[in-house]
């Protein structure tokens, strides 16, 4: 890794959104999610909230990952590295104490809330994590997919139920 990259956003926000870890471009730069799929979260939070009416930009939400450093190769942190950096992330979320958390991806989802089905399981629900309401949906970078279409509705319907879950 060039950098640790920590998270960048509000930091009274409302909404938390966790990923799995920093990509080459994330750890270029030390910003979470400024690659292609930040681009498109970007354009999800961004689109979504306008479309919805709600007066929102990525700027006003806090993102940040599991593991705060780019694994090697670009590869799924390991279940040390989740565990290690975990500490990191779940003070994060404590001092931010958003009104939900959006999860995006396995990895997400395997760190705070400790599930083993597939995120296409487990997508569209809520569920808690230390009383906080927690959403999961699909990780942009799988939505950059051009066999996943599908995916990309069921992500804006997610993104809806939290956006006017935290915001209405």
């Amino acid at each position: 890794r060039a950098r640790i990259v920590f998270g960048s956003g509000n930091e009274q926000a409302r909404l938390v959104f966790v990923g799995e870890g920093p990509g080459a471009e994330e750890d270029e730069q030390g910003l979470p999610f400024v690659g292609r799929a930040g681009q498109l979260l970007t354009q999800m939070i961004d689109g979504t909230a306008k479309k919805e009416g709600i007066p929102l930009q990525r700027k006003d939400v806090y993102i940040c990952n599991v593991v705060k450093c780019r694994p090697p190769g670009n590869r799924t942190p390991q279940p040390d590295e989740m565990e290690t950096c975990g500490q990191f992330l779940v003070r994060q979320l404590l001092a931010i104490r958003p009104k939900a958390i959006c999860l995006l991806g396995a990895t997400a989802v395997k760190a705070l809330l400790d599930r083993k089905e597939g995120v296409t399981k487990l997508r569209g629900n809520w569920y808690r994590w230390r009383e906080i309401p927690v959403m999961v949906t699909y990780h942009p970078s799988y939505l950059l997919r051009p066999y996943n279409q599908a995916a990309k509705r069921e992500a804006w319907e997610d993104l809806k139920k939290v956006l006017h879950y935290v915001y209405d």
